[in-house]
């Protein structure tokens, strides 16, 4: 799981990607440096990954905590994926959001 998980965030181009109002507050400018940051992170531990998914992470971004979470879902994005373990009956859901919204 945590190779599909980091080659889908280093990559973003095997699912969606989207953020909450409160990561587009920051200005459309900023979400190129905010993509690099989580696309780089590396920051997992058994606290943090307690799974070993790299499907969640944490980091600071102007004075902000930001998260971001992986989810799986069937092809259609409509359901949870039957098997998030097989890329073709799944879409990864990228959420970057701060951590107040969470």
């Amino acid at each position: 799981m945590a190779r599909l998980n980091d080659a889908f965030r280093r990559r973003l181009s095997t699912g969606t990607v989207v953020c909450t109002d409160g990561v587009f507050a920051f200005g459309q400018e900023a979400l190129p440096y905010i993509l690099k940051l989580v696309q780089a992170f590396a920051a997992f531990t058994p606290d943090n990954d307690p799974h070993g998914e790299h499907d969640f992470g944490a980091l600071n971004f102007g004075g902000e905590r930001l998260f971001w979470k992986i989810d799986y879902f069937d092809r259609e994005m409509r359901f949870a994926s039957p098997d998030p373990l097989d890329p073709s009956v799944t879409m990864r859901l990228l959420t970057i959001m701060l951590a107040s919204e969470y």
